[in-house]
């Protein structure tokens, strides 16, 4: 175990830290081989001699990636229990009682410390004591959308659905908590605390935002999120420095014009026409209005009009969303957007208004990875799933609120893959035909559970002049970075 210890921990940081530590507590050890420590047969040499003095440290950081793995394994088939019990249970955003319930029963079960409420269902499980603080996040909220028939553990809920792969989010981080919290009772777990964080209102309602307002990572230093992928390789992880996602808006026009009978157009105003002609000028603030060499979507995905076949109605309503990967290409697009709409309308006699429903589904900024935190995620990915099983993440112009919290601290969100044509998980997010692929879960919860422990020992080790260090370019970031408000005055 000694020799599997020494083979996962980083090589030189660790060969420091037994050097210091055999210097201080055991003098008499031969000079020579404390010298020539570097290599692979004066350390064999020395665990003969120093199997005491590392005993204590193995005991508190001894879990290997191998162990915690095999840890996950063992709890597979909890994982799947508690994976389908939460997937009947799918709740609208700041309305996820009964999930927040059963998390709640979950925790006080196992002893595990909380703190209640963060944006009315929002939850905080405390694990370990004193800094660093690291937090692992997944979110708790379902779609409206209806769930066909079939499963034994289908939706309770007419009309809603976890399609976006929640329940298996919240069920890797309840099982990162149980790992934890072991790990812990055992004395492994590094000096520092891991927060779990059940964040409510992924789904439009930007409940991430909510819960930074009412302190939720008042005390935290780092904070990782992991979303499931059904385009990606079962198993696989992935992840990038950077911007990894979108920012998103959702935006509503109105044209109006002059309705009356279709037979007799030239004595109307015909609204629909006219959004016709706006849907199709719109497309080109994309195409012809920002570099190819940039990503952005404006996509229109809904289009009401009249009731009736002989009747030209007085006014038309369509609706869709822009994307950007940066906040300034956004505003770039929001901008022509509100150009674009009067004036367009205006040359077929109607008036457009543009209404961006921030009250009903509030803007989310870009999700951007902190450079050192997507390194350090995607290293311990490595050392846990294979080298192979971690790649370098493509970004998506879909969006996420973790971006929230990756404004107000140092964060990495990964991408884990589900994509296994055996067990039918080939579907896209926010299909009623989604499908999870379970064979996931306890390398999900392995995976909170190592970057966790790995970031206490990495960042935990440190110096106090470092960890304030770290702790000023962690402010320095979240002062440089617009705030919530800011977006807001600006939209």
């Amino acid at each position: 175990s000694l020799l599997g210890f020494i083979h996962q921990v980083r090589f030189r940081q660790r060969i420091c830290t037994t050097r210091a530590f055999l210097e201080t507590s055991y003098p008499s050890a031969p000079c020579d081989a404390l010298n020539s420590l570097h290599t692979t047969a004066a350390m064999a040499a020395l665990l003969l001699i120093t199997t005491a003095a590392l005993a204590a440290v193995v005991t508190v950081h001894g879990l290997s990636p191998a162990e915690l793995l095999s840890r996950g394994e063992a709890l597979q088939s909890w994982l799947v229990e508690q994976r389908r019990e939460l997937h009947k249970l799918p709740e609208p955003g700041f309305q996820e009682f009964s999930t927040h319930s059963r998390i709640v029963r979950f925790l006080e079960a196992h002893n595990i410390p909380y703190s209640y409420p963060y944006a009315k269902t929002g939850i905080v499980a405390q694990i370990g004591s004193g800094k660093p603080v690291v937090a692992i996040r997944t979110d708790m909220d379902g779609l409206p959308i209806q769930e066909p028939e079939g499963l034994p553990f289908k939706s309770q809920k007419d009309g809603w659905m976890h399609a976006c792969g929640h329940d298996g989010h919240m069920t890797m981080a309840m099982g990162a908590a149980k790992l934890l919290w072991e790990a812990h009772q055992a004395g492994e777990l590094p000096p520092g605390s891991a927060h779990i964080v059940f964040q409510p209102a992924e789904e439009g309602g930007a409940g991430g935002d909510l819960m930074i307002q009412e302190g939720a990572l008042d005390d935290v230093d780092a904070a990782f999120g992991l979303h499931v992928m059904p385009h990606l390789p079962s198993g696989s992880l992935h992840s990038r420095p950077g911007t990894i996602m979108a920012g998103a808006l959702s935006f509503r026009v109105v044209v109006a014009g002059r309705g009356g009978h279709a037979a007799m157009p030239h004595l109307n105003v015909d609204p629909v026409v006219a959004a016709a002609g706006l849907m199709s000028a719109l497309q080109t603030v994309v195409s012809r209005e920002t570099s190819p060499l940039g990503s952005g979507v404006l996509s229109i995905t809904m289009l009401r009009a009249g009731d009736a076949y002989n009747v030209i109605p007085d006014s038309v309503m369509f609706g869709g969303t822009i994307r950007g990967l940066t906040h300034e290409h956004l505003m770039f697009m929001k901008r022509r957007l509100e150009e674009m709409a009067p004036a367009v309308a205006s040359g077929y006699g109607c008036n457009a208004t543009v209404d961006w429903r921030l009250d009903e589904q509030p803007y989310y900024p870009p999700t951007v990875n902190d450079e050192r935190m997507a390194n350090f995620a995607m290293q311990t990915a490595a050392s846990l799933l294979g080298p192979a099983q971690v790649q370098l993440a493509e970004p998506l112009m879909t969006g996420e609120d973790f971006a929230f919290f990756c404004r107000k601290v140092p964060c990495a969100l990964m991408f884990l893959g589900i994509r296994n044509e055996s067990v039918g998980s080939v579907h896209a997010l926010h299909s009623p035909k989604f499908t999870l692929d379970e064979g996931v879960l306890h390398k999900g919860a392995a995976l909170h559970a190592s970057i966790a422990l790995e970031y206490l020992k990495t960042f935990g080790g440190q110096g106090q002049q470092g960890k304030e260090e770290e702790r000023e370019k962690a402010a320095d970031a979240a002062d440089a970075a617009p705030s919530a408000e800011h977006d807001k005055d600006e939209l």
